[in-house]
Order: C-alpha cells, then sequence, then structure tokens
C-alpha cells in the first residue's frame, strides 16, 4: 500500500453451546459441503457450481472455465475534481459505515473523542487506524453458517501522526504516551458484527472482540525460529516504557505486529495477516552498522535507515532503536497466523513463508489436497512468491492443519519472455546465477542446512536475488480464481500496482545477485512481464499453474489488463501508451490506475482496488478518486463500483456466505492534513452519514477516520448480480 508511510491456537470459543463451524466441516461428506443457500437465488448459486462450507473460510480450489455470473449494475462515473468526501456505489445499493478508527471493539472500550484525546489505553480497546486486508468469519448454527453474525478480521497498516494526537507528531514533544497510543493504533483490530432487523452494527463487548498490536506477545514458529539472529533484547513492556531485563530472547518469541497490509485465511479457519513496510518503524540514535558487515547489509536490503521513515518510536523506545536493540527487526517482516474463534490463542510468525514486505497470502488446494500460497512482495522491482506446504491440506480434521505452515517450500518466480514461468526454489542447495548453492553462499552459509535455511527465510528478499528471479512493478495483493462447475485448472493473478524506477536510468541496473542491493534503488530495463519504462498505472498478472497442480514448477502467464487514461495521451512522454487495454463499456468509462487490493467473490467475480493520490490531480485528472472495480475474468470487463472520499485509499474487501453483504475498507481519508487543520481535506465518514449503520451510534467528525463501510443490495439481493 501507499500511505504516507509506504514507500497454541486450536480452543474455539462458541457461547452458544452449538458445534463450531468446524466442527460442522468435519462431519459433512466433501461432495455434499455445500454452502447453506437461505433466500439467496437458487440460479445464482447454482451457476457458481455449488460452494462449499470450507468456501466459508475462503477455500480455493481451482479456476473456472465457464462464463461467471453477470455483472448486473450500472457502473458509477469517476468521482473528478473536486473529489467529493463522500463513498459513492451504483443506484440500488446503499452504503453505510460499519466501524471507524476510535470506536469501541471489546469490553472496557470508550468511545471515539473527536479532539483525538483518546489515551493510549483507550485506544489499545478500539478500532485501530488505516484499514487495509480484511476477512469475514461467519459464526455456525446448528450445523448451518449465519449470514448476519461473524467475526471481522481487520488489518491496521499504520497511523497519521498529525490527526491521531490533538497536537500532532511534534507539538509539545514525543513521548512515550504518544509512541503507545501510535502503537496500540497498529496491528489486527477483531470484532463481532450482527444485523438485526437488518442493519449491521459492531456488538461492542463480545468476548471475541480483541486488538493486536505493536506489543503484543506472539509465537515464532517455523524454520528461522530459534536462530541466533531472531534473538533481540528482552524487554519489560509497561504503559510508562520499555525497560531491558538484560537478557535476550530466546527466539521463539516476539512482541507485536505492525503495518499490517494485505491479508489472507487458511481452510481451517484461521486468519493471515501481513507485515509490509515494517521498516519504516525502526531507527537509530546512533549510526547504523556498515553495509560491509551483515547487519548493515541485512537493513540495506530492507530499507532499515538511522532516521526510520516518519515514526519516532526509536527515539522512545529503545525496542525499536536498533543502535541498542539490532536484531529487533528481524522479528518483524512475516505472515502472521490467527485464530479469531479464540480470543485466548496467541498469534504465531510462521517463518516458511519467508521475511519481505507482505502484501498478501492468497492459497490454493488442488485436487489432490496439496496446499500452497502466492505471496507479493510490495517494493518498486521486487518479487513475486509460492509457499508449498509439505504436507497435506486435511478437510475433515482441522487439528492436522495446525502447523502445516512450518514445513514446505518456498519458491520465487521467473517470468520469461515466451510466457512461461519458473518457479525457483529457494532452499540450501538451489543453485545461483554465479553457479554457487546457496548453502555456500556468504549470504547464507550457515554450520549445517538447517542454519543455512534459516538465513535463507531471514534474508529472502537476498535469497531471491542470488538465483535470478524476475523484479515486478511493485507485487501487491494475490488472488486465484474459485472452482466453478468442476473446473481445475490453477489461475492465479497479481497486481502490479506501478513502478517509475524501470528502465528510468540510461544504463538500467538490477537487483545485484550478492544482495547488496538498496531496497527500491534497483532500475531494471522493460521485460516482458513488466512491458513499460514508466509504469504509473499499473498492470494485473495472471498464470496458470502447469499439470493443474500447486506443487508445479512452471506455469504460464499473461498480462490480464494494463491499466491507463483513455482520455490522455501524455504525448511528453511518448514512450509509453498511457491509455492501457481496460475493457469496457463505453470506452474509458472504466479507467483505473494504481491497482491494489485484489479478491475474487463466491460467484467468480474478480474485484480490484485502486490506490493513487486519490484527488484527481495530476495524472489522474481524467481517472479521478480510488475506487473499487468489478470485473468478469472471461470477458475482461471492467466495470467500476464505488468512488471514495477525497485522498484515501480504498482497500479490504470481503463478503458474507450468501454474498449479499460485501464489506469495504476506506484508509486514510483526507490524508496529508495537519494537526493544525485536520479537516482540510476530509472529514468523511462524518460528512457523509450522522450514525453509524445500526442507524443509532453516532459517527463524530472532527478528524477524517479510516472506516469500513458496509454495503447491501435495496432489492436484498447478491451484490454485483
Amino acid at each position: 500500500m501507499k500511505g504516507i508511510k509506504h514507500p497454541k491456537n486450536d480452543l474455539t470459543i462458541n457461547p452458544s453451546g452449538n458445534d463450531s463451524i468446524f466442527d460442522v466441516i468435519g462431519r459433512v461428506e466433501v461432495s455434499r459441503r455445500r454452502f447453506i443457500q437461505g433466500s439467496a437465488s437458487a440460479s445464482m448459486l447454482a451457476a457458481a457450481g455449488g460452494l462449499t462450507l470450507s468456501g466459508i473460510v475462503g477455500t480455493v480450489e481451482a479456476a473456472v472455465a465457464a462464463p461467471v455470473v453477470g455483472i448486473g449494475f450500472t457502473g458509477v462515473p469517476a468521482s473528478l475534481a473536486p473529489v467529493a468526501d463522500v463513498v459513492t456505489v451504483p443506484a440500488g445499493y446503499t452504503a453505510k459505515a460499519l466501524v471507524a478508527w476510535g470506536d469501541p471493539i471489546m469490553a472496557g472500550g470508550v468511545a471515539y473523542k473527536a479532539d483525538a484525546t483518546n489515551t493510549a489505553a483507550e485506544q489499545a480497546k478500539q478500532y485501530g487506524m488505516h484499514t487495509d486486508g480484511m476477512h469475514f468469519f461467519p459464526f455456525p448454527s446448528r450445523g448451518q453458517v449465519l449470514n448476519d453474525r461473524g467475526i471481522l478480521c481487520a488489518n491496521n497498516e499504520y497511523t497519521h501522526e498529525e490527526i491521531l494526537f490533538p497536537d500532532g507528531q511534534v507539538g509539545t514533544g514525543y513521548t512515550i504516551e504518544k509512541c503507545r497510543k501510535s502503537q496500540a493504533a497498529h496491528g489486527v483490530s477483531i470484532l463481532e458484527v450482527r444485523r438485526i432487523n437488518g442493519k449491521w452494527n459492531v456488538v461492542p463487548s463480545s468476548i471475541y472482540g480483541r486488538r493486536l498490536t505493536a506489543n503484543t506477545p506472539m509465537r515464532v514458529s517455523g524454520p528461522a525460529a530459534g536462530h541466533a539472529l531472531m534473538k533481540a533484547n528482552e524487554y519489560t513492556i509497561s504503559p510508562s516504557g520499555s525497560v531491558a531485563t538484560g537478557n535476550t530472547t530466546d527466539g521463539y518469541t516476539a512482541n507485536g505486529t505492525i503495518n499490517n497490509c494485505a491479508n489472507g485465511i487458511t481452510p481451517w479457519g484461521t486468519y493471515l495477516t501481513c507485515e509490509e513496510n515494517w521498516n519504516g518503524n525502526f531507527g537509530a540514535n546512533a549510526a547504523l552498522p556498515a553495509v560491509t558487515t551483515e547487519a548493515g547489509k541485512l537493513y540495506n536490503r530492507y530499507g532499515v535507515v538511522a532516521a526510520g521513515f516518519g515514526y519516532r518510536w526509536h527515539t522512545v523506545d529503545p525496542r525499536f532503536d536498533l543502535a541498542v536493540n539490532p536484531n529487533e527487526s528481524n522479528l518483524f517482516g512475516w505472515v502472521v497466523e490467527v485464530d479469531p474463534m479464540d480470543p485466548t490463542s496467541k498469534p504465531v510468525k510462521r517463518t516458511a513463508l519467508g521475511r519481505f514486505k507482505h502484501e498478501s497470502a492468497q492459497y490454493v488446494v488442488d485436487s489432490a489436497n496439496n496446499i500452497a500460497f502466492y505471496l507479493g512482495d510490495d517494493e518498486r522491482n521486487e518479487y513475486i512468491y509460492k509457499f508449498v506446504c509439505a504436507g497435506k491440506y486435511n478437510p475433515t480434521n482441522r487439528a492436522a492443519n495446525r502447523d502445516l505452515l512450518d514445513s514446505g517450500t518456498l519458491y520465487v518466480a521467473r517470468f520469461d519472455a515466451d510466457l512461461t514461468g519458473t518457479w525457483l526454489p529457494l532452499t540450501p542447495d538451489s543453485m545461483g546465477l554465479n553457479g554457487v548453492a546457496l548453502r555456500d553462499n556468504p549470504n547464507f552459509v550457515g554450520a549445517n542446512d538447517d542454519e543455512v535455511m534459516a538465513k535463507i527465510l531471514i534474508k529472502t528478499r537476498m535469497a531471491a536475488d542470488a538465483v535470478g528471479a524476475t523484479m515486478m512493478d511493485r507485487p501487491e495483493w494475490t488472488g486465484a480464481r474459485p472452482r466453478i462447475n468442476g473446473y481445475d485448472e490453477i489461475e492465479v493473478y497479481c497486481t502490479l500496482t506501478n513502478n517509475n524506477r524501470r528502465g528510468s536510468a540510461a544504463t538500467p541496473s538490477s537487483n545485484n545477485a550478492n544482495g547488496s542491493t538498496t531496497a527500491a534503488s534497483a532500475r531494471p530495463a522493460v521485460d516482458a512481464a513488466n512491458p513499460y519504462a514508466d509504469n504509473i498505472y499499473g498492470h494485473i498478472i495472471r498464470w496458470r499453474e502447469d499439470g493443474k497442480t500447486v506443487l508445479a514448477t512452471e506455469f504460464g502467464w499473461d498480462i490480464f489488463a494494463q491499466c491507463g487514461d483513455t482520455a490522455t495521451t501524455k504525448a511528453a512522454k511518448s514512450t509509453n501508451d498511457y491509455k492501457g487495454n481496460i475493457e469496457d463499456t463505453p470506452d474509458g468509462s472504466a479507467d483505473i490506475g494504481a491497482p491494489d487490493g485484489l479478491w475474487f467473490d463466491w460467484f467468480g467475480r474478480l474485484w480490484v482496488q485502486t490506490d493513487q493520490v486519490g484527488d484527481a490531480s495530476g495524472d489522474w485528472l481524467h481517472i479521478g478518486a480510488n475506487s473499487l472495480s468489478c470485473v468478469d475474468p472471461v470477458t475482461k470487463e471492467f466495470r467500476r463500483f464505488l468512488t471514495g472520499p477525497n485522498k484515501c485509499e480504498v482497500t479490504g474487501i470481503t463478503m458474507s456466505p450468501d454474498g449479499k453483504t460485501l464489506f469495504v475498507g476506506v484508509q486514510h481519508p483526507g490524508e496529508d492534513a495537519t494537526a493544525a487543520n485536520p479537516t482540510q481535506y476530509s472529514n468523511w465518514p462524518a460528512s457523509q452519514w450522522a450514525t453509524r449503520a445500526d442507524g443509532v451510534t453516532a459517527l463524530p467528525g472532527g478528524r477524517p477516520r479510516s472506516s469500513v463501510v458496509v454495503i447491501t443490495k435495496d432489492d436484498g439481493g447478491i451484490i454485483g448480480a
């Protein structure tokens, strides 16, 4: 994502006493696992081939060959300057604010204060700042699933410090209280939501409600756990500060999750939150080690600098000061698994999936129950990855899947000019471009292959450099087409948001094979998978696994869509055709740029969210505000479904099992406002609604608030149909 800061869990609590969703799944034959249709259109569900109960938690088993259920709404026009400070949806739909930054979501939570005087302790029980990836986990009831009650897990990516505090980041000075409030606004918000009498609301005192913040205790598992680079200074963390105990951690424990961007889920019902721009939260009150040292080289490759990236945590919290606690940053940059049904569970950082700026984690289960997760590293000229679990997914025994994410093979993609590609394994015996196995590469050498593997995962970017993966134009969300009508191709998509550093230098450079490149500094030449020298508007790539199995090491690929602005030729930059090739009617009516969020609904439709400046200025004059589009993956037709308020990002999307409620995130409305004038650019959502979706709870303004919007169809039908 852009933003101003870009650059034991098997216990299920069920207060109803009914079977858990996992008990239901375990008892039903695989061939008979169907969604409870309720009042949903039988023809709609039939067209989707019948959706499995495991699909409730997001199982993707393969792609669809037959046409998907069509797009049945009239697209909304672009929101051009001056951008309206509202969310706009098509005629026949209603959007309302479900939850906003600062709303209480758990027992003991207090209301949001419009002057930003909520304390750090209060923020720790409130919905976090800057919503990103999310998923709705429905509750089970009597062997069925509920469409009107569930747990919403939503990432909180970063904080806008100027509106987080009454006097901004500087003001009276940066204190440990400010730091703790900022840390409390990061992470993940887990909340119970219900629809009563047709109105959605948050259950503010639910036992499921909880916050994962920058200080929440977590477990570290997988091949990198326990390695020396994962052992940081141990601190006693309190509201008044972090005090060193004089000991180091054991490499199997960590505190907190930060810069939580996109997400994933597992078919066994857990949530995956992905740590992206974590490097910006660290700094140093002294010089960092030289880039010739192991630590210095590692910081350099991941973009860690002494000044940090807009945050000042390291000035008051020694845990984030790398001059005194050099290994703490190695505990971030992972995929974190969370059990939403068990509020007592400890989140787990799964190191087998590699360490980088994680965007999302889309999984696919093939016909033999092999399971893989597809991952993007969101920075210019970084890579696309696949993690294949060593064990098979067991659809009838949840406990058997508990540690699937701890062992397997991590691959990185190479896209070749002939429209084929190769998954390059990142293992000790993998050969680098220099003909040397990774175990013998100075960056990964160790006493044995276990230590080599740990280093490969901690230094994933450097391993990908060594084997010659293809540098991509900011790989963000991944998505896989669901199985419909029995079609079993494995077809995966990835948004490539943009890149202004490809071929922009007289002599193109690359990520050095020895891993010494400074993060985001390479300027590679164009290639088949990234064909634009100045890719302002970004594109979407897709691939199909050979042999229809996630175990494949070869794939075929194409560019699904090149985004662009039909109305502008940009003759001054004649090296590119900036019009793109979006399919829409009339031509240009659904132009988008900077594709980011990417998600398939239960009916095979693709939804694409965007992340650009959001105020219809400059290159976005004709494209307007950020948006959400619905796409038919067969015809490639795009149709604009939603536009956001001024200077926001549209991000995060999920749906109720019956397809009748859509949850969408709106991040950082009014970005760039100052503490002196927090509503300078936006006062959304208060500018649009006086109350939340329940029609009762007040929705005060005073400053813009990142929120989750709940969207329904006025006739009670399926979204998008």
